[in-house]
């Protein structure tokens, strides 16, 4: 996951050159929605999202509607790598909704790693770093708190959904939302072969295949901890920016992603079983994770209680 959510930075940093931001979302939930459409319909369809209708469409606010939009856009003027480095403050925003949320106890190496991570991002910030557009990074923190938030929706109250209809549901339903955006601001022109690529790409690997593998993810270890994956997004993203666009790899950028992952590993560290409040939403371990392998649910399966929350 932290691989293929790696890659949409490059991925769109190409096809908003030629696609507006609005098309660009369209055009990548569109081309996953038609490729999960058949297997959704096997997995029951929409009958199966009967009496979930408000929490699927609240996940797709949070996780693809509001953060596709506002990164699609906010790239138009940030570097492909600044933008995969200011997402991966998502697991410090997990740990902060956590403590708002559920009241969560979090240990002093957690404040410090937050205090850690935030510091990265003040770094990457500085002067000539975010492209002079404090618009654009603030868009991307929205985005970054839509990332946070969405897992746990999911984890809550889409636990007994099968994934590849929600996952179909939220993508059309995303698709809806920009199809009159785009056709109320053409006529647009055809883009090139390699911005179609880059919309394909965006739509098969790092939106269906992505969303199929995420909700396993959170089916695994819980919303919270899912999380994580933003871990390695910035190594992937700043690698590939500076592979395939070119983009500078300074002595700011190198040092503001190390803090930001340390930050972020220390915030999301694990508290000790005896440690804190217990999370109102933690369960006793179970067996159900075979269960979820076979039905494609997200029924929720801690690795650990409580640990499993960031």
């Amino acid at each position: 996951m932290g691989v293929i959510w790696g890659v949409p930075y490059l991925l769109i940093k190409v096809a908003v050159a030629e696609v507006t931001p609005a098309g660009v979302v369209l055009a990548r939930t569109a081309v996953g929605a038609v490729l999960l459409a058949p297997f959704a319909l096997r997995a029951g369809g929409l009958r199966v999202l009967r009496g979930h209708w408000p929490a699927v469409v609240t996940f797709a606010l949070l996780e693809i509607v509001g953060p596709w939009f506002l990164l699609s856009n906010a790239e138009r003027t940030l570097t492909s790598s600044t933008t995969g480095l200011l997402v991966a403050t998502v697991p410090i925003i997990a740990v902060v909704v956590g403590r708002v949320v559920d009241r969560q106890h979090v240990a002093p190496v957690r404040w410090a790693g937050l205090a850690v991570g935030l510091g990265g991002v003040a770094l990457l910030l500085g002067p000539g770093a975010a492209a002079g557009d404090p618009w654009a990074v603030a868009q991307v923190g929205l985005a970054a708190v839509g990332y946070a938030v969405a897992p746990i929706v999911a984890e809550r109250r889409l636990g007994d959904v099968p994934a590849i209809p929600l996952t179909a549901a939220c993508l059309a339903l995303s698709a809806l939302v920009y199809l009159p955006v785009v056709l109320a601001t053409g006529p647009h022109p055809v883009p090139s072969s390699s911005a179609i690529a880059a919309l394909v790409a965006l739509g098969v690997v790092c939106t269906a295949l992505a969303f199929v593998l995420f909700f396993g993810l959170i089916a695994e270890v819980g919303g919270a901890r899912s999380t994580l994956v933003a871990y390695l997004n910035p190594v992937v993203a700043v690698s590939l920016g500076a592979l395939v666009l070119d983009e500078r790899i300074t002595w700011g950028v190198v040092a503001g992603m190390a803090l930001i992952l340390l930050g972020s590993a220390a915030a999301s560290r694990r508290s000790r079983p005896d440690g804190g409040r217990r999370p109102r939403t933690a369960r006793p371990v179970s067996a159900r994770s075979s269960h979820a392998d076979r039905t494609g649910s997200i029924e929720e399966v801690p690795a650990t209680a409580p640990e499993t929350a960031a």
